[in-house]
């Protein structure tokens, strides 16, 4: 956890996020992955599982596995999820996340809508395909916002301090899910976890 500080405290810097007051690396590390009003969030108000999704719009196995974590959220009203986009592949990751990430601060209704248009794309994204996805779910009025630098950049720090290699990359309760599982292996991992849960 001493690099998660110093990558924090680096950050700082250069980051329009306010330092935490007096907070164990442990407690600053959950208040950036569960907390951050700018990271597209849906499913329960009070959750008893949190599943914390690193994804990638030109990701394909992320395009698989996306539908499957919106399924489950649906399915288990005790279930939030999180999306931290991670634009791990090239600058039309990068586009499509800003475009995203505006909409999700500007308009959040209408944020799910163009998430699940860009995840269907086969193949990469270019400039063309992420405005055609923005015009066919209405959200092409809404201007990209430059501050979402600093929420892709704070998803970057986050996966260096948890040393994720790739998306998608899945936290689920206590677990670090590395890459798309089946539906049912997803399915058993969260009602394990769930059952944890209410045992404590």
């Amino acid at each position: 956890m001493r690099a998660f500080v110093a990558l924090l405290l680096l950050s700082l810097s250069t980051l329009s996020v306010a330092a935490p007051s007096e907070q164990s690396s442990d407690d600053q590390l959950a208040e950036l992955l569960f907390n951050d009003p700018y990271s597209p969030r849906t499913g329960a108000k009070e959750p008893k599982l949190t599943i914390v999704s690193f994804t990638d719009y030109n990701c394909p196995y992320c395009k698989q596995f996306d539908p499957m974590l919106e399924k489950i959220v649906r399915d288990n009203p005790d279930v939030q999820l999180i999306i931290k986009l991670l634009p791990f592949k090239g600058q039309s990751s990068v586009n499509a996340a800003k475009a995203a990430l505006s909409v999700w601060r500007q308009q959040p209704d209408t944020f799910w809508p163009l998430h699940q248009r860009l995840m269907m794309k086969k193949g990469y994204h270019d400039d063309a395909s992420i405005a055609a996805a923005r015009v066919k779910t209405g959200t092409d009025n809404i201007t990209t916002d430059e501050k979402t630098m600093d929420s892709l950049k704070m998803n970057l720090i986050l996966s260096q301090v948890l040393n994720i290699q790739g998306t998608p990359a899945t936290i689920i309760g206590d677990q670090m899910v590395a890459g798309a599982i089946p539906y049912d292996d997803l399915e058993e991992l969260v009602k394990a976890q769930l059952a944890s849960s209410r045992g404590k």
